[in-house]
């Protein structure tokens, strides 16, 4: 009986499982083979001159144990890059939901279509600029002899900074360009949450009164809950992870910030580019998705205790 009605699914879902099959695919070759590299991490990578990786990973390369991951423990600077990795992702976790849902919101109660579709696009745009480009933007604002903020520091008789040697403000600096850069896709997210969210329920709250606040607050967030906790949570399994053109392209390398601008990213990155260590940078890699891993299954059973229906399936 079993077997004739997943036949029968099979069948009657058809068309929608060949569509499905260049993603099944993609993740196959791109998520699921590459897993195989995960040994990596407990060797000491050689590459065998003539062979290729698989066979000089296996063959041609010495098991290691943990030493990789002492390494990393026990390096004296793995202290300041977790805390900056920490510090970075928590700020982000915050305003990164704070500051889209509040845009939201806004949009949502703008009356001008005109005005909703030109602010869709200007907050949405930032999104798809590569770092590349960010970090000129920023340059171009921050440059100590041409950047538009001291060219108009000196307009005004004040003394210019040279923002590429001043680590005490780049946190605030990194923290503006990611809210800037990020804010418009979860903010259409949510956005278009709120429209889905069914009419009668406005109507409902205007037959008893209710005002904007009060609509914000007893029909808005409770339908936007289970999706600002999912964002929350998948934001929380990257927790240890940051964007390496953020902490790398945008702060331009600089040397002189990188007691307050060096994640774990850049540190491992740095340390592949000197010693050319790829277990080391395994190891980091691994050791970052599997506690990432952990806190977000956590995370999402805590939630699934105190409310069966949010979390993550």
């Amino acid at each position: 009986m079993n077997k004739h009605n997943d036949k029968a699914s099979v069948k009657r879902n058809k068309e929608l499982i060949r569509l499905s099959l260049p993603t099944l695919i993609w993740y196959i070759l791109f998520c699921y083979i590459p897993l195989f590299g995960v040994i990596l991490a407990f060797k000491r990578y050689r590459l065998i001159p003539g062979r290729g990786f698989f066979y000089s990973l296996i063959m041609g390369s010495d098991w290691v144990g943990l030493s990789n991951f002492r390494f990393l423990f026990l390096n004296p600077q793995i202290g300041r890059v977790v805390r900056n990795t920490l510090s970075y992702n928590l700020t982000f976790l915050i305003l990164g939901t704070a500051l889209p849902l509040i845009l939201s919101l806004i949009l949502a109660f703008l009356h001008s279509t005109k005005i909703r579709s030109a602010v869709e696009i200007v907050m949405l745009l930032p999104y798809f600029l590569s770092w590349v480009i960010v970090s000129y933007f920023v340059y171009a604002f921050l440059s100590a002899d041409r950047g538009l903020v001291n060219t108009i520091a000196g307009h005004f008789g004040m003394i210019g900074i040279n923002y590429y040697q001043s680590p005490e403000i780049w946190p605030f600096v990194l923290t503006a360009v990611q809210l800037w850069k990020t804010s418009g896709y979860t903010m259409i997210l949510y956005y278009a949450n709120i429209i889905s969210i069914d009419p009668q329920l406005y109507d409902m709250a205007a037959v008893d009164g209710a005002g904007v606040r009060q609509v914000i607050r007893h029909v808005i967030l409770p339908q936007l809950s289970k999706v600002i906790i999912v964002m929350m949570l998948l934001a929380l399994g990257h927790i240890l992870s940051t964007d390496f053109g953020l902490f790398y392209q945008v702060t331009r390398n600089s040397g002189s910030i990188m007691s307050s601008t060096e994640t774990i990213d850049v540190f491992v990155y740095k340390a592949l580019m000197e010693n050319s260590n790829y277990g080391f940078s395994a190891a980091a890699g691994l050791l970052q998705n599997a506690i990432g891993c952990v806190l977000l299954f956590t995370a999402n059973r805590i939630i699934k205790k105190v409310d069966p229906e949010g979390g993550i399936v």
